[in-house]
């Protein structure tokens, strides 16, 4: 991927929702994500290995939302209308070359705003879980700048003595996939 095909994913529609989550329209990512931000739906993944460590991803520097920082394995939008479960399947693939089955554990909605880029977040967020083992084969440069397999435990304790080096939402994903009880 180019940064080329970067911009057009800012092109991309995105599904506008109310506080219920309910479906009340449409826009392109990069309106959706213009400041103060409209509340649209969201996509987080995080996927864990047979012994419990979860992979994460540090967002490549071109991003135009908290590039460089650390977050779970992959997120983004789906379509209006998309299945959920499809669209996390297909980013999956596109970010880091693997296929999971993806279970929906919650929803969570935030508010961030990018501090060094002035773009905001302001997400419904549906938090999926799956499996993997191994090494991504086809982490994406455009999307990614690195990756790593990491004790939830240890990522807790992380993500207290740094939590600037987290994306804002990591804390929402985690606290779902704990009340889920997995």
């Amino acid at each position: 991927m180019t940064l080329e095909t970067t911009t057009d994913r800012e092109a991309l529609p995105v599904e506008l929702v109310d506080e219920q989550g309910r479906a009340i329209g449409a826009c392109p990512v990069a309106q959706a994500h213009t400041a103060p931000g409209r509340l649209h739906r969201a996509f987080s993944v995080l996927l864990f290995d047979a012994d419990g460590r979860a992979l994460l991803q540090q967002r490549a520097g071109v991003k135009t939302r908290f590039p460089l920082l650390w977050t779970n394995t992959c997120c983004g939008h789906p379509a209006p209308g998309r299945p959920l479960t499809d669209a996390a399947a297909e980013r999956l693939v596109e970010e880091l070359g693997i296929r999971a089955a993806l279970t929906e554990v919650g929803t969570f909605t935030y508010r961030a705003a990018d501090p060094n880029t002035g773009r905001v977040e302001h997400e419904w967020d549906h938090v999926l879980v799956g499996r993997f083992d191994g090494t991504p084969p086809r982490p994406d440069p455009a999307e990614i700048a690195d990756h790593a397999w990491i004790w939830p435990s240890d990522l807790a304790d992380a993500m207290v003595a740094d939590p600037q080096r987290y994306t804002p939402w990591l804390s929402g994903v985690l606290e779902v996939i704990d009340k889920a009880e997995l």
